[in-house]
């Protein structure tokens, strides 16, 4: 049997529901003061049985201080590839009310270079980025 939708109903906006509840008080949170630091709170959130075998695609979210609010897995793949949409990224880190993030995946290879696609991603990430950046306009007072 069909179900008829007001009009109201019928064109609410959905949302996809990202829950960010956090247990840790930021005074306890890790702080992030170099690079290697980001990789020593991201290999603690990676699954050993998975690291040498699929590929997966992390981001780290952090707050205005550099403490870290969570890790958030946006895809696992296969064996040679995972795909990371910008848009999935950018919703996890708005929600979450996130200052920064950093990025992470493993290649199961081990080769460490970065790969064409790797690249042209992390250059789609930073032009996407690049919308919310706060930037005052010291020629025009009212922006």
């Amino acid at each position: 049997m069909e179900t008829t939708l007001t009009a109201i109903e019928q064109y609410q906006v959905t949302e996809v529901e990202l829950i960010y509840k956090t247990k840790v008080k930021a005074s306890k949170r890790s702080q992030i003061l170099h690079s290697r630091d980001i990789y020593e709170v991201f290999i603690q959130s990676w699954d050993k049985n998975k690291i040498d075998f699929v590929e997966q695609f992390k981001i780290m979210l952090l707050n205005r201080s550099n403490r870290v609010l969570g890790i958030y897995e946006v895809s696992t793949g296969g064996l040679t590839g995972t795909i990371a949409d910008p848009r999935i990224i950018f919703t996890a880190a708005l929600k979450a009310n996130a200052v920064s993030i950093a990025l992470a995946h493993n290649h199961p290879s081990g080769d460490l270079k970065p790969s064409r696609q790797d690249e042209a991603l992390t250059q789609k990430i930073k032009n996407a980025r690049s919308t919310f950046d706060q930037k005052k306009d010291y020629n025009n007072p009212h922006l």
